[in-house]
């Protein structure tokens, strides 16, 4: 357990304090980097803790930047709290070539935008956004740094053993969101091959919260006594205040061609073990359907965490954690990862 950390998070507010509290390498990009940072597709899971970061790191540091957040704000109350942390927001669709065209050229692109939730059933939308919308956000901020997110998912599953997928392994993505995300990537390095335009593309596996992810997943079933599927046995997790960390430090690497990095923790955990954790914690019975598999999608990291050090928050933080605030039924996006797919159809 991290001495600096607390032994539970009690509340929303503390949980986003936590998510956006910036580490001294954040601090010192922010410092050394030029421009201002736009944040298209703010309004999903990983945008406003990651745009708050950046806002802090930048007090911190004692720069000045525009932080610029670009949604369509379906929810106006999430605008508002990003106005009150000091994000500018622009509202609109970012499919409208139109509107994408009149957004204000920034030095500094961090590209959230994607669907993944529900794609099997609008495959068309699916493809547009994941992979019509890069290249168009490509051309657009030619003249840009960009930091885009991506998935593991465009790995084929490997050995439980192997540790993970490498960047210079080659993808085999199953299913039409994962090759539509495998589309995206290779838009922006169309893009950055074309006109030069430093790139970074992250592949993340899979980013935890209090209030989401593979954990949550799986302490929810623990806690209503569910049966957890174990066909996808094992997996990875990082914790998001250090996903976040990473990303911004990302733009100390961007690259043309662009750089691929994988962003995940260094453990490879088994759900049946992570689950019968939860039920201990939870004074539960752990309940099971399916049997382990002797593949799964398993990101490997090593070279991420080279450039930026071991995430700061461990797997079983995380799981003390999310055990606590699952227990005591506090708020939840509701938003399965369905991380136990193994066909590609979300």
């Amino acid at each position: 357990m991290n001495k600096n950390y607390p032994k539970n998070i009690t509340d929303l507010a503390q949980l986003e304090e936590l998510l956006s509290r910036p580490s001294q390498e954040v601090v010192e990009t922010v410092a050394n980097l030029d421009g201002d940072f736009l944040f298209l597709g703010i309004a999903g899971k990983i945008g406003p803790s990651l745009a708050t970061m950046v806002g802090r790191a930048c007090k911190e540091a004692g720069v000045q930047k525009k932080i610029i957040g670009v949604s369509r704000f379906s929810d106006k109350t999430q605008k508002k709290q990003l106005e009150a942390l000091g994000v500018e927001t622009i509202a609109g669709d970012l499919m409208e070539p139109d509107f994408l065209d009149s957004l204000p050229q920034v030095k500094n692109i961090i590209f959230l935008a994607g669907m993944k939730f529900g794609s099997e059933d609008n495959l068309a939308l699916t493809w547009a956004v994941n992979s019509y919308l890069p290249a168009m956000v490509a051309e657009k901020f030619r003249n840009s740094r960009i930091v885009a997110f991506s998935t593991g998912c465009v790995y084929p599953l490997v050995d439980i053993k192997s540790g993970g997928s490498l960047e210079t392994d080659m993808p085999m993505p199953s299913g039409e969101y994962a090759q539509s995300c495998l589309g995206r990537e290779r838009m922006f390095e169309y893009g950055s091959k074309k006109y030069n335009t430093p790139v970074a593309i992250l592949r993340l596996n899979y980013a935890v919260e209090m209030r989401y992810g593979v954990l949550v997943d799986i302490a929810y079933k623990i806690k209503n006594e569910l049966p957890v599927d174990l066909q996808m046995g094992f997996a990875n997790i990082i914790w998001q205040g250090d996903a976040n960390a990473m990303t911004i430090q990302a733009f100390n690497h961007v690259q043309s061609p662009a750089k691929i990095l994988n962003i995940t923790g260094p453990e490879t955990f088994s759900v049946r073990q992570v689950a019968e954790k939860f039920a201990v914690i939870m004074n539960k019975k752990a309940l099971f359907t399916g049997t382990e598999s002797e593949t799964a999608l398993l990101n490997n990291a090593t070279h991420a965490h080279r450039l930026f050090g071991y995430p700061k928050i461990s797997l079983e933080q995380v799981v003390y954690w999310i055990a606590d605030w699952v227990n005591r039924e506090k708020e939840l996006l509701n938003k399965p990862t369905h991380f136990e797919v193994r066909d590609g159809k979300y």
